[in-house]
């Protein structure tokens, strides 16, 4: 059927703005928006501090991570995405890191695409993160995102930029082949770097042309900074959050209130103990559409 795509629906009672915009802003380079959260981690390190005497170990990433994963469940248009002039909701959550498999400028990189519910509580995101990050390290690995990477490596120069425009003809029409969806980390919600484990602050991170991916969030390194919190002007440490999204899927007002849920959470971490609620996804889900 005409529209008919395997990792998304069309979102239904669109206003006329949201319909006409993908044809204004036809690509993802067109529609970046940028915005920059520094993010207290005092609270984050008390919780740490907290978990280690249980015998639990937390990282940063790893409350940043599950944070994500819980705002984009309960705020079901950020898992938006727009092909052809469409706008789609995704099916599934999903987000993809690069790893590199050790820290030399020789060291090789994957990429990874973790795939999740929303209901997910920090812990059970946190085994997920840690064995797919711990089978990715070994060199002699291959996942599925490297096995097709390395196929279309094998295909010459002079024909590859016709092989990788051909998957984007498919993939506008909703005809790409779904092991390379499943594989691609470009068919994602969101991605997620670290940067601050290689000592960089934040970065803004362009989003792709090629795949869905409609959000990126750069973590940087810890440092001490002036936020503004309850009307005062506090010197924190922190970690800043770069990102940049994609502004076709929806408003301002819903991206702002997005960002003050990922900062609750990132103030309370304990909040992401408790299992999200499936239902209230569901609702929100039928809100969003």
């Amino acid at each position: 059927m005409f529209g008919y795509r395997f990792d998304g629906v069309k979102t239904k009672d669109l206003p006329a703005f949201f319909k006409v915009i993908p044809h204004i802003m036809k690509t993802r380079s067109d529609s970046q928006v940028f915005f920059k959260q520094d993010i207290s981690i005092t609270e984050m390190e008390k919780y740490i501090d907290k978990k280690q005497k249980e015998g639990i170990k937390i990282s940063y990433m790893t409350i940043i991570f599950s944070a994500i994963v819980r705002v984009l469940a309960q705020r079901p248009q950020l898992n938006r995405f727009v092909i052809n002039g469409r706008i789609y909701d995704r099916k599934g959550i999903y987000i993809s890191l690069a790893i590199k498999k050790n820290m030399t400028d020789d060291g090789i990189e994957t990429t990874v695409k973790l795939p999740f519910t929303g209901n997910e509580n920090i812990f059970e995101v946190q085994d997920k993160l840690e064995k797919i990050i711990n089978d990715n390290k070994q060199n002699s690995k291959q996942n599925d995102t490297d096995k097709v990477a390395i196929a279309l490596g094998l295909i010459p120069n002079f024909l590859l930029s016709f092989a990788v425009s051909f998957l984007k003809f498919l993939d506008k029409y909703g005809l790409m082949p779904r092991f390379i969806i499943k594989a691609s980390p470009f068919h994602t919600s969101a991605f997620l770097t670290n940067v601050g484990s290689l000592g960089l602050d934040y970065i803004y991170h362009h989003l792709y042309d090629f795949g869905t991916t409609s959000l990126f969030f750069a973590m940087g390194k810890k440092k001490k900074s002036y936020i503004y919190d309850d009307d005062e002007i506090k010197e924190e440490r922190c970690i800043s959050l770069g990102f940049v999204g994609d502004e076709r899927i929806c408003d301002g007002y819903y991206y702002s209130a997005s960002f003050k849920l990922l900062s609750k959470y990132l103030k309370k971490p304990e909040l992401l103990e408790i299992n999200n609620d499936i239902n209230l996804v569901l609702e929100n889900s039928k809100k969003s559409k």
